[in-house]
């Protein structure tokens, strides 16, 4: 049997309470610290986990006896947290994006392969329930030769949020929705189709604060299409995916129910939910439209697979060629995006 692991999680806001903290503990890892300079959310971390110990300083975090260091702190310190990790020889889970661009990701993948010290990054919507139908319906050729993607996350927030800093920081401080949901877009589309070179971006600044309106176009040497939209100014969204092909287009609308379950204060305890984590899926084929039955989302995979990789029984979920493909068309799609 393995030994309980010893995690702790650099960052209590949105990521590291509602995302990361829920999934560790569905999976039987004990947190043992965190690392928050500000009262409320070390308040939040003790109602959480009444034994954690609280520190003010990265240096403190990783002198605690760490088996895993979860960083889900503000994009600016992604990889100053993570390099201090694996200098300590303490393996790193970093949540999206690794690095702000591709050099900051890079540096970090060098760091960890000259150390012998892995580190792999939150890609969990490979684990939303659409994305794990997607791979279904594509192992069972339903859709014939498929031909383009439209992946989405649009929303309607004409307003800034005041205290947001994804919203008004600038890209070299770790704001923009290029850094906040294409990666997931970015990362999907190449876990289903494949190497991809982008070949469109716009990226912009609707509401004057960070870019928050961006489409990027893939094309993948698989001879797929990726349509991907990220934009908070959308008054009419469409649906989260439609996959396209010679026989039929999938259309998903709804998004993954699993984040609102993690901020409702839900957790998949012992590694899975104990409800439906589903959405609605249906193959269009003209007229005539035919309900799929959807795969059950489970972001606790991910740190299940985590756990086996610490001991040696299997790769990391998310593999650092993965991540720095995702980091290079993030450097391309900013650097030649269409004014």
């Amino acid at each position: 049997m393995r030994q309980t692991l010893r995690v702790g999680i650099a960052g209590y806001g949105l990521a590291g309470r509602y995302f990361h903290a829920p999934l560790l503990k569905g999976c039987g890892y004990e947190v043992v610290g965190v690392l928050t300079n500000s009262p409320e959310r070390a308040q939040h971390a003790v109602e959480d986990f009444p034994n954690v110990k609280i520190v003010s300083t990265i240096e403190d975090l990783l002198g605690i006896g760490l088996d895993l260091l979860v960083v889900a702190s503000a994009n600016i310190v992604h990889a100053g947290q993570a390099l201090a990790g694996i200098n300590a020889g303490i393996p790193v889970v970093v949540d999206k994006p690794m690095g702000l661009s591709f050099a900051q990701t890079e540096m970090i993948v060098e760091v960890s392969e000259k150390e012998g010290v892995p580190v792999t990054v939150f890609f969990n919507r490979r684990w939303d329930s659409d994305a794990l139908t997607v791979k279904r319906v594509l192992k069972e050729g339903l859709l014939g030769k498929v031909f383009r993607v439209d992946s989405r996350f649009e929303r309607f927030r004409p307003s800034l949020t005041a205290a947001s800093w994804r919203e008004k920081y600038s890209p070299e401080e770790g704001g923009g929705l290029l850094l906040d949901l294409q990666p997931h877009l970015i990362s999907t589309a190449l876990d289903w189709f494949g190497p991809a070179e982008l070949v469109f971006s716009s990226v912009r600044s609707i509401r004057g604060g960070a870019d928050d309106d961006s489409l990027l176009v893939l094309k993948h040497e698989s001879g797929v299409d990726s349509y991907l939209s990220a934009s908070a100014i959308v008054g009419a969204p469409g649906p989260r995916l439609r996959i396209s092909g010679s026989e039929g287009s999938l259309i998903i609308e709804e998004l993954d129910p699993q984040e609102a379950l993690l901020r409702a204060g839900q957790y998949p305890e012992g590694g899975s939910w104990k409800m439906p984590t589903t959405q609605r899926a249906f193959l269009h084929r003209g007229a005539e439209v035919l309900e799929l039955r959807c795969e059950n989302g489970n972001y606790a995979r991910f740190y299940d697979i985590v756990k086996g990789a610490l001991v040696g029984e299997n790769p990391w979920p998310v593999s650092t060629d993965d991540a720095l493909a995702v980091a290079s068309i993030i450097d391309e799609a900013r650097a030649r995006s269409v004014r």
